[in-house]
């Protein structure tokens, strides 16, 4: 069993608004199940860079796939270290004043060394997790990837060990000075509204519409 606490490092300690820190697992594997897409930072000959991606979290691990080709993964391959950002925006936040004004979030931050998945089986697993993780419940549905598709694509797994979780929750938070200023100040709720799916054209008749889309919904029940 993992432990109930984060890895906390230097690089990943909140030093900033250290209250909206946390470092259990439980509130950073609830952010990354619920998200989507993960931004991947790596270096390449000295140069940063920063790649949207679609993920998965399978238990403690991170897992990123994409095509042999790819620079990122072909990189990753490698054991290199890397840092995985992953956000969720709850709020925006318009104070009075232009300094206050500010965004509620929750975020995860992960950095670990990349490894490949080179075993046939755990590859097959970690793809399974991947397409769990977009739409649970569509592995049941959706054929299975033959090993020639399987040989085409590269997966690479991130330890889930050194972490910390950051979020904003709070209203707004104007200076007392600013309060009779006769401004409008507030909280505008941003969520992740999903609609109704759209069949392709070509879809064979009779078929229906699948229980991982009826409704579409991510783990908070968002649709």
């Amino acid at each position: 069993m993992s432990p109930a606490e984060l890895t906390k490092t230097d690089a990943v300690t909140v030093r900033r608004k250290t209250e909206r820190a946390d470092y259990r697992r439980e509130s950073a594997n609830a952010i990354l199940d619920e998200a989507l897409v993960a931004h991947v930072g790596f270096v390449v000959d000295g140069q940063p860079f920063v790649i949207p991606m679609a993920f998965s979290r399978d238990n403690d691990r991170l897992i990123l796939h994409g095509s042999v080709a790819s620079r990122l993964l072909r990189t990753l391959d490698q054991g290199v270290p890397v840092c995985v950002t992953v956000t969720l925006l709850d709020a925006i936040v318009l104070a009075r004043s232009q300094f206050h004004t500010s965004m509620n979030y929750r975020s995860v931050v992960v950095v670990g060394i990349a490894r490949a998945v080179k075993d046939p089986d755990d590859k097959r697993a970690a793809m399974k997790a991947m397409v769990e993780h977009v739409a649970p419940g569509r592995t049941k549905e959706a054929r299975e990837p033959t090993d020639k598709e399987l040989s085409q694509i590269t997966v690479v797994e991130i330890p889930i060990d050194t972490a910390s979780v950051k979020a904003r929750t709070e209203g707004v938070l104007d200076d007392a000075d600013d309060l009779a200023l006769p401004i409008w100040a507030g909280v505008v709720p941003v969520r992740t509204v999903f609609e109704e799916p759209i069949a392709e054209p070509d879809l064979r008749a009779g078929v229906e519409r699948p229980r991982s889309v009826t409704p579409y919904q991510r783990p908070n029940g968002s649709r």
